[in-house]
């Protein structure tokens, strides 16, 4: 007579089922991504540069000469720069390229890229929203001061060489904060794609 199954062994359970694997990024999606995080890092060092060229070029020099010239050179570089898609362009893209460079990499599941590329994009957005806020307006109200010939009060031009000069700087270290942020998120995306 064979023994039954002993009453104190448990049954088997079934094995739980094995979590969906997550989908590894195409290799098209990923070389997009890293050609719109190089495209993104090359327009925020586009910017960084000029705002830097205005710091330690422009306004040093304009500061060494008389208020009449202040005023009619800025308005030139400001005439100069308003009409150009191109600045237009590069100034704008540059938040929309890191945005989406963030998006991208946090899809394809590269989240440290993403999280270095989200930091310099809110540094440029910073940037976006004083420019609008204080250098923008300053460039404004340069414009509609007047024939400089007539002008007798300069006092828009202490605003220039005081508030829009420290807030050309703030400008500067944020782009060239963007930059450093985006050229990290370059090196990670490298070492994690290799």
């Amino acid at each position: 007579m064979s023994a039954g199954p002993s009453p104190f062994v448990p049954p088997a359970q079934p094995s739980p089922p094995a979590p969906p694997a997550t989908p590894a990024p195409s290799a098209s999606g990923t070389r997009l991504a890293g050609a719109v995080l190089i495209v993104s890092t090359v327009l925020v060092g586009l910017m960084a540069g000029l705002f830097f060229a205005f710091d330690v070029s422009v306004m040093p020099g304009l500061a060494a000469g008389d208020e009449q010239t202040y005023v009619i050179a800025m308005r030139a570089f400001n005439k100069a720069i308003d009409g150009n898609p191109l600045f237009g362009t590069v100034f704008l893209l540059a938040l929309v390229g890191a945005v989406l460079s963030a998006v991208l990499e946090f899809r394809g599941g590269r989240r440290a890229v993403a999280l270095w590329v989200g930091a310099a994009a809110v540094a440029y957005l910073v940037v976006l929203l004083i420019t609008f806020t204080v250098n923008i307006p300053l460039n404004n109200e340069l414009a509609d001061a007047g024939d400089v010939t007539g002008m007798k009060d300069f006092e828009i031009v202490e605003r220039f060489r005081t508030t829009w000069v420290t807030t050309n700087i703030i400008r500067t270290l944020l782009c060239t904060t963007a930059l450093a942020g985006l050229a990290r998120a370059l090196l990670l995306h490298g070492r994690t794609t290799r």
